[in-house]
């Protein structure tokens, strides 16, 4: 069974361990592009599977809405439905903390799981590091 877990302020290591091995190890992100000063202002979700971390995501307060982002699931457990697990909570806690809109930075390759949740593109692609992404919003009334 699944078990989500919150925490505020700095990253937790099992959600910094999951980022640099998805985000470090398999994408080619350096350290100091993953790990940045908006970290200290979020709150990172983790999710437990028999006390092992497996999955993870941030979001923070943006102006009027709520930006999620650093999703990321380990390799063995990619295809299972934790990544929508995990976007359903964070949706969850955006609306308990009174956000009417989530935002987020997609990977474009990623962009076709989140419009499968209700998120809608907006604006053109764009790098973020050597990685092309586009910027995605959903209305969570």
């Amino acid at each position: 069974m699944i078990q989500y877990e919150w925490f505020s302020g700095a990253a937790p290591k099992d959600a910094l361990d999951i980022r640099i091995e998805v985000f470090c190890v398999e994408q080619g992100y350096s350290l100091p592009e993953e790990l940045d000063d908006l970290d200290e202002r979020s709150w990172h979700l983790v999710a437990y599977e028999d006390g092992t971390a497996i999955g993870t995501g941030r979001m923070y307060a943006g102006s009027g809405e709520i930006h999620i982002g650093r999703l990321a699931v380990r390799k063995n457990k990619r295809g299972s439905g934790l990544g929508a697990g995990l976007m359903a909570e964070m949706e969850k806690k955006a609306v308990a903390l009174g956000y009417s809109a989530a935002l987020l930075s997609a990977q474009c390759r990623a962009a076709g799981f989140y419009e499968k949740r209700g998120y809608a593109r907006e604006g053109a692609p764009y790098m973020d590091g050597h990685v092309e992404h586009i910027q995605m919003r959903k209305d969570l009334t």
